[in-house]
Order: C-alpha cells, then sequence, then structure tokens
C-alpha cells in the first residue's frame, strides 16, 4: 500500500476548509475525500475528525453503513458482475469464474497493481441483456467468457 501524497493531502486540506462549520458536512467531505484517494485512507480520516471536530467513531460508523464508501485502496477499473435471478438463469455465474481466472481475483478483491476491483452485484438493472457486466461505468451484456476476455483485454488485462 503506497504512502499518500502530499499533494492528495493538500487537496483534503482544502475540501475540510470548505465544509468548514457547515451543517452536514460529514458525508459531502468523505466523498470528496474518497475521490482523491480512492478509498478513505486512516489518515485522512483521522485529518477529517481532527479538522472538522467529529469524533473517528461517528465518521467509521457512517463510513462503514454505506457501502458507497472503501476502507482498502481500490482497482483504477471496478469489474462488476450481476448476480440476478436473469443473469443466474444465462450464466452469469461462468462468466464470473472466467473473469476470476482470467484476473486472478475473488469477489471483493483488488488486484496487487491496483488495476481492478472485483465485485458481485445483485443487479445491474438490465436484465434484457443477461448475463451482464460493468466495467466503471461501461455495461457489457450478454456476455460469454470469450466476450468477457475480450473486452478485460480492452483495459489492459490479457
Amino acid at each position: 500500500m503506497s504512502a499518500l501524497k502530499q499533494e492528495q493531502l493538500e487537496r483534503l486540506a482544502v475540501i475540510i476548509e470548505n465544509y468548514r462549520g457547515k451543517e452536514g458536512n460529514l458525508i459531502p467531505v468523505l466523498q470528496e475525500a474518497q475521490g482523491i484517494f480512492n478509498y478513505l485512507p486512516e489518515k485522512a480520516l483521522s485529518a477529517i475528525g481532527k479538522e472538522l471536530r467529529i469524533p473517528l467513531s461517528k465518521i467509521y460508523g457512517v463510513v462503514t453503513f454505506y457501502a458507497q464508501f472503501y476502507l482498502s485502496p481500490r482497482g483504477e477499473h471496478t469489474i462488476k458482475v450481476c448476480r440476478g435471478t436473469a443473469c443466474h438463469v444465462k450464466g452469469a455465474n461462468e462468466v464470473l469464474l472466467a473473469i476470476e481466472n482470467i484476473t486472478g481475483l475473488i469477489d471483493g478483491q483488488t488486484s496487487d497493481d491496483l488495476k481492478f476491483t472485483l465485485e458481485t452485484v445483485a443487479c445491474l438493472g438490465a436484465c434484457a441483456l443477461a448475463p451482464l457486466m460493468m466495467i466503471d461505468d461501461d455495461y457489457f451484456g450478454q456476455i460469454t467468457q470469450e466476450k468477457a476476455k475480450t473486452i478485460l483485454g480492452q483495459y489492459g488485462e490479457s
């Protein structure tokens, strides 16, 4: 895990200053902080708590309650594989196995080089395209094992 960069910490300080004294500031500060680091490192959470005078226990309570926040580093690209009923019936498990074999990751893991994070989700909301996966904000439907390999190749994984 790499150390936080001074430039990132300076950006965080600006964000904290912009929200200082504002009601309901914690979630927006956490969202913007996560935008800087791609997760919420302990050092950032400590700085937020200290500067906004919010107990660290409250911050962790919020961060662990909301699924949008991450406490460990995330990959540059997030691969989401749908496990909803339509996707399951049409072969999502085989697609997931192929992606796991290609990337060497299992659900919830991030690659050592921080290139990919693999997640399964209950539904991606496009059942007509089942089985479905997303990489970042891009949807890929009617995925097969071979299509998954081709698509991942476009993101630098072979």
